[in-house]
């Protein structure tokens, strides 16, 4: 593990489970019973401020943890910082040594 993975910051995230619906459809939801602890990096990546009424608060970070985290899709959530927050993208896998190998994965934080 990277050095800075090492010394991040706590973070639960809730994977997504498969449930079935009251018109009999496979639906993916956040499982929120069962979140998972992690260590993660955050990088803050774009933000926009609202500055009228209507208007929202966009703030996206990538979050970087370790090859080893269970598997987290776009359906997933993390809290972390005292947010909830959503997944953007699907992890993105960067393959290296066993101590640099590691998940990018991009998150916006959900409207308080």
């Amino acid at each position: 593990m990277s050095h800075q993975r090492a010394r991040g910051q706590p973070a639960l995230v809730y994977r997504t489970k498969t449930i079935i619906d009251a018109r009999g459809h496979q639906v993916a939801i956040v499982d929120t019973e069962n979140p998972t602890p992690v260590t993660a990096v955050f990088v803050p990546q774009r933000s926009s401020r609202a500055e009228v009424a209507g208007q929202q608060d966009i703030d996206v970070t990538r979050m970087i943890v370790s090859s080893d985290t269970p598997e987290v899709t776009s359906w997933s959530r993390v809290s972390w910082d005292g947010s909830m927050w959503d997944v953007v993208v699907p992890p993105a896998y960067h393959h290296g040594t066993r101590h640099t190998r590691h998940y990018s994965i991009d998150i916006r934080r959900r409207p308080s």
